[in-house]
């Protein structure tokens, strides 16, 4: 069976920008702990990289997905307003976010600048099995438990067999790391949205901020320790409830 098509993407402008990893290297960037962020608005460092400027424009409006596929938006910078088929919008601010099933007829549009982190996937549909729109936020979303780890972790998705993939906020204080290395089944695409530590992929060791994107194939080790002097956020994307093979 094909394994399903995911998409990581900006997208505020007419046509979806993709998020690049840059190869100029995190020791070519100035350190953020040089940087005075205690003026400037969250995720701020996603939406100024050090090595690749945004190029987004106001008043933008998207465009609907391919057939089939859903869609996942997370608001960084700026707001959007999201109105679905019946007429009933929402506004999204920053740390807010939506699904939006396959099919499923929905405008977005962007007042002013803004910039969103837009994951489309190719619906994996089970008999009997259906998702509904879903408008929330990181905030009004639980702390959920971690044994043995010390990391914080929200699910910003219904832990429901209908859903094929789900999107984890996860936070670390100065210092702190997985206690273990883990493999997991799982795709996992990884957005950086605050703070700095290190990131170990299979043998190697990535310097990374705030801004940076990793996507991790199925069985790849992974171990994350975060560093700075600020708390490390980031966005997970992993692929659930669906046989692998």
């Amino acid at each position: 069976m094909q394994s399903p098509q995911v998409l990581l993407v900006l997208s505020v402008t007419l046509s979806l920008v993709t998020i690049g990893a840059t190869d100029g290297g995190f020791c070519s960037a100035p350190s953020i702990l040089d940087r005075e962020t205690s003026s400037k608005p969250m995720y701020w460092k996603v939406t100024n990289p050090t090595l690749s400027p945004s190029h987004l424009q106001e008043n933008a409006r998207s465009a609907l997905p391919p057939h089939d596929v859903e869609r996942f938006i997370f608001v960084v910078q700026g707001s959007a307003m999201l109105t679905n088929a019946s007429g009933v919008s929402s506004k999204l601010m920053v740390d807010s976010y939506a699904y939006l099933p396959p099919n499923f007829e929905h405008s977005l549009r962007a007042e002013g600048s803004a910039t969103l982190v837009v994951f489309e996937r190719r619906y994996a549909s089970l008999e009997n099995h259906i998702t509904e729109q879903i408008v929330g936020s990181t905030d009004k979303q639980p702390l959920l438990e971690t044994p043995g780890e010390v990391f914080q972790l929200r699910k910003l998705l219904p832990q429901a067999v209908p859903f094929d993939f789900n999107i984890h906020i996860m936070d670390f204080q100065p210092g702190d790391f997985l206690n273990v290395k883990e493999v997991h089944y799982n795709q996992h695409g990884l957005l950086l949205l605050e703070g700095q530590g290190i990131y170990r992929l299979g043998d190697s060791w990535y310097p990374v901020q705030a801004g940076d994107v990793i996507w991790m194939a199925p069985f790849v080790p992974q171990w994350y320790a975060a560093l700075g002097k600020t708390r490390t956020r980031y966005l997970l994307y992993k692929d659930v409830n669906r046989n692998p093979l």
